[in-house]
């Protein structure tokens, strides 16, 4: 029996491109996520509705598998466990999307980075040949400015100055993708966009594809907390607003990783905007 891929987190923003990237190369695809429907994923995927941490349904999902990409959505370390021991028992390889703000070299420097690195913990403890991917802020973070954008042309927040880079999630399941059916054991793969940009920098471009003249406006820290209230926890908005500030500090970075793995150049923020056009307007 040809073995299939699992996707766990299917439905999400990287993972329904791994799903549609895996089928179209071939890769017969079971696309596990709470509510999927066969109307979620592309005709020919078997859509596996169930929530990763009950144990009966993925070892259903399990059976047949030898290659798996895991989306863990923020839930403790500890409740991962026995989803990562279940998944070593059944497949191979896992691809497990991570963060860029991990550390290799000494203690973790926030809550996001902990709960990561104990993820990474609990795969490397095991007999899983398994590919680490660190995505930097992933493009589709900008979304939440789309209420703004809604009510007019001007887009609020802070820290407008502070060098990002942001990556397309096509790219992060490319990558992912590539793991997933060549030979990337071992790996932590650190992604970015191709560009430096500042917030500020960020809502130009959407600006240029939209065809409006939308303007940054410069918040205090204490009122953009408030607005990331509404769709983030407490503790990774502390975590998120910290690293703004260390960046302004720092200055920026970005990897080529996306094109040395993919062998074509990273998608441009641009790129993402068309993509999302409907979604900002």
């Amino acid at each position: 029996m040809t073995k299939q891929a699992l996707v766990i987190g299917a439905t999400g923003n990287v993972g329904r491109h791994v799903v549609s990237q895996l089928h179209h190369q071939g890769v017969p695809v079971r696309a596990l996520s709470r509510g999927v429907r066969a109307a979620d994923v592309p005709p020919g995927v078997e859509p596996f509705a169930a929530d990763v941490t009950d144990a009966a349904a993925l070892a259903a999902a399990l059976d047949g598998v030898d290659r798996v990409f895991l989306v863990w959505r923020g839930r403790p370390v500890p409740v991962a466990e026995p989803v990562v021991a279940a998944i070593a028992g059944a497949a191979t390889h896992l691809t497990l999307l991570s963060s860029a703000v991990v550390r290799d070299d000494g203690p973790q420097p926030d809550a996001i980075a902990e709960l990561h690195a104990g993820l990474e913990g609990l795969v490397t403890a095991t007999d899983l040949e398994w590919t680490f991917l660190r995505p930097a802020q992933f493009a589709t973070n900008t979304l939440e400015w789309a209420a703004q954008l809604r009510l007019g042309d001007e887009v609020h927040g802070a820290y407008g100055d502070a060098p990002t880079t942001v990556v397309h999630e096509r790219d992060i399941a490319a990558v992912a993708v590539q793991a997933m059916t060549g030979h990337h054991h071992g790996r932590r793969y650190v992604l970015t966009g191709p560009e430096i940009h500042t917030p500020a920098g960020l809502v130009a471009v959407i600006g240029e594809v939209l065809g409006r003249d939308l303007r940054w406006v410069e918040d205090s820290v204490e009122d953009e907390r408030r607005r990331m209230l509404g769709w983030m926890p407490a503790a990774f908005v502390d975590v998120v607003l910290a690293g703004r500030a260390r960046a302004r500090q720092e200055g920026p970075f970005h990897t080529t990783t996306v094109q040395d793995v993919l062998g074509v150049p990273a998608r441009t923020y641009h790129e993402w905007v068309k993509d999302h056009a409907a979604d900002l307007a």
